[in-house]
């Protein structure tokens, strides 16, 4: 059997303004730290992403500049490029939807489904703005949702509850464009028979998630429209910018976005073919049967990715062509907030990528909204937890590791790795730790949990801090050189192996850190097995990432007319200590979870306290899901009085940390810490 081939995509954005930080975290963060990890694991892999450059939002963009369309997506394009760029994002090719070979591509997927009799020509009546004499796409009509009464619906789809209606049912119609109450009008459009392939996806979709294990949030999404049937979708539109449809009698026309902007990927992978001198290279990724495809999206694009792209690739299949590979998985996102409040460029709420690189390291940012990313809900980025990150775990820990390790290095052994000889107890249980991590952080990366996987990594610089503490070199330098010179290699070596580590994730840092080390990255699952050589010359330390001061964060606050002022609370009266004494505080695993019948908010834990298993009812179910839950070590207040919840005993309260959204984070410990052990 030939290697396996792994096709990564990005949700292309769309090319009518620039990139934001909750762009960043829904979908191309997660998917850059997956293909770079792949690449370190030496896998044959390609990563692709371009700009969506069609549509009537750039159209009315450029009415608005009395510009060409054109203008608009060049500049945007060029604008986004560059962010990503500067951002650290490692695409084999940045694409985009206006060139010709994508509308080359988008045009024979069309015709291949016209020739053979599956798309249905329709007459249907369409939102007319008779002031600015055009068709409405949905997005520009707004009006009152016919199920449920939502204000700001779409013409033909409720982004509220999801459902999907005739656009004449919609209520109090207005146009976005003119303000104007607009008409009904007859037109004609071919419509893809989406509904035919329900059975297939559902299968699919079933198939995949039973294989590899798809995210909740996706299948949800995913079975609240199978829930409601699938219809015919339009296929076409009425616009003068975009793929034109490829009929004689179809002047006026353009193929609607919805379907030729995911095609983007295939085109995409062309023009890399072209690039790289084999015009069918693409179809090794596309059309294997040994490539796994992942499509990297945030929670907004979960239809097109799940339902819509895999319905057309079957259709494709069931002709005589070459087949083409579906997704094996979507692990979809959800959103970044941004200080509470949901990224708006109406309001003027939010911070784009490029002028947050231009005040600040590129690393920092990674790191920030690698540990927070929106998995599994909704997270946010606030000015103060971004500072907090850099500071306490990129410079306080990560940095004063890898620094502290360098200065000792330098001043007592000539800048050379020292011998490692006479292990200790403390040096071998540091090995075979260290020895744990790559394969640990892999099992997390695999399973696109990247947020626990950078969360294993730090946890590896903090295991590298204490172990330089406990070794005291400081003492043994004097004492015992040989023992000294033991921490201090072991010490690189951990550096050696976090280089590699985190180079998915802070890929400038790492690369720093490789120069200092005078040496180069090997594969992932060696990085921790293979020694630098004693005697090797390394260079000089730098500062990896110096402190940001609080008069630099309260100047971007500043800008958002909010304090970054903490405001001090309201203490509870004071307790003797002899008070605190009667809390019994004991680490415990959790063993099992499950959501509580009828409560969105409780969760049944059942706790392992080492001496016994514990049933505790949480009040956590809004910020956690059941199965990321297993195995998380945590605090239980162990001495509570048995309550009920809902009908069920609770036996135990664990400890959590409420954050500004008010969701919960839960305080965890170092999973070597045996069970019951109690907490003081």
């Amino acid at each position: 059997m030939s290697e396996e081939k792994i096709l990564v995509t990005a949700a292309l954005p769309y090319a009518n303004g620039p990139i934001h930080l909750g762009h960043l975290s829904g979908a191309y963060l997660p998917a850059d730290i997956y293909a770079r990890y792949q690449r370190s694991k030496g896998r044959d892999i390609i990563f692709v992403c371009g700009s969506d450059e069609h549509g009537v939002p750039i159209t009315i963009s450029a009415d608005k500049e009395k510009v060409k369309p054109q203008v608009i997506i060049d500049r945007y394009h060029e604008i986004n490029k560059k962010a990503f760029e500067q951002f650290g994002m490692s695409f084999d090719i940045y694409s985009r939807t206006s060139i010709p070979i994508h509308h080359e591509t988008a045009k024979e997927f069309f015709l291949e489904y016209y020739n053979r009799n599956l798309l249905n020509e329709k007459k249907t009546n369409q939102f007319y703005d008779e002031k600015v004499k055009m068709f409405l796409p949905d997005r520009y009509v707004e009006g009152t949702c016919p199920k449920c009464g939502y204000e700001e619906a779409r013409s033909d789809e409720c982004e509220n509850c999801g459902a999907l209606y005739d656009p004449s049912e919609l209520k109090n119609p207005k146009s976005k464009i003119s303000g104007e109450t607009p008409v009904l009008k007859e037109t004609s459009h071919w419509y893809f028979p989406l509904g035919n392939y329900q059975t297939r996806l559902e299968k699919y979709i079933a198939e995949m998630d039973g294989k590899y294990g798809w995210k909740e949030n996706v299948l949800q999404y995913c079975r609240g429209w199978f829930k409601d049937g699938l219809r015919d979708r339009a296929y076409t539109r009425d616009l003068d910018w975009g793929v034109a449809v490829p009929l004689p009698d179809a002047n006026g026309k353009v193929l609607y976005v919805w379907f030729e902007a995911v095609l983007g990927y295939i085109s995409a992978s062309k023009e890399l073919s072209k690039q790289r001198g084999d015009e069918n290279l693409w179809k090794e990724y596309w059309q294997g049967k040994n490539t796994k495809y992942v499509a990297f999206i945030g929670k907004d694009n979960v239809v097109f990715h799940t339902i819509i792209f895999p319905a057309m690739l079957m259709a494709w299949n069931d002709g005589e062509k070459e087949k083409y590979i579906l997704p094996q998985n979507v692990p979809a996102n959800e959103f970044l907030n941004f200080e509470g409040k949901k990224f708006s460029k109406s309001r003027n709420w939010g911070i784009d990528v490029i002028d947050f690189l231009a005040e600040f390291p590129a690393d920092s940012l990674r790191y920030t909204l690698a540990a927070n990313l929106p998995e599994n809900r909704d997270t946010d980025f606030y000015w103060k937890e971004f500072q907090m990150r850099h500071n306490s775990e990129l410079a306080d820990i990560l940095g004063n590791f890898v620094n502290r390790t360098f200065t000792f290095a330098h001043k007592h052994f000539d800048g050379k790795v020292p011998p490692c000889s006479n292990l200790e107890a403390i040096d071998t249980e540091m090995l075979q730790l260290l020895k744990s991590y790559p394969s640990k952080v892999s099992e997390f990366f695999e399973k696109y949990k990247l947020k626990d996987g950078v969360f294993e990594i730090i946890n590896l610089a903090r295991a590298g801090n204490k172990y330089f503490n406990d070794s005291e070199p400081w003492a043994t330098v004097k004492s015992d050189k040989d023992k000294c010179a033991a921490t201090i290699n072991i010490s690189l070596n951990i550096i050696y192996t976090l280089a590699e580590l985190l180079s998915p994730v802070i890929p400038n840092a790492s690369a720093k850190i490789f120069k200092m080390l005078n040496s180069s990255p090997v594969k992932w699952d060696d990085c921790a097995e293979a020694s630098l050589p004693d005697g090797l010359q390394l260079n000089d330390a730098e500062i990896l990432f110096a402190k940001i001061e609080d008069s630099v964060i309260e100047q971007q606050v500043a800008k958002l007319g909010i304090s970054a002022n903490i405001q001090k609370p309201e203490l509870q009266p004071k307790i003797g200590i002899e008070d605190f004494a009667k809390l019994e505080l004991r680490t415990a695993t959790i063993v099992e979870a499950e959501r509580v019948k009828k409560s969105d908010k409780l969760i049944k834990l059942k706790v392992d306290l080492g001496f016994e298993h514990r049933q505790v009812i949480a009040g956590i179910g809004k910020s956690f899901n059941p199965e990321d839950l297993i195995n998380k070590k945590v605090v239980v207040v162990a001495n509570l009085k048995p309550a009920k919840l809902m009908g069920l005993e609770s036996q135990g309260m664990i400890l959590a940390v409420e954050k500004e959204d008010g969701s919960l984070s839960l305080l965890t410990y170092d999973e070597k810490v045996v069970n019951g052990t109690k907490a003081k």
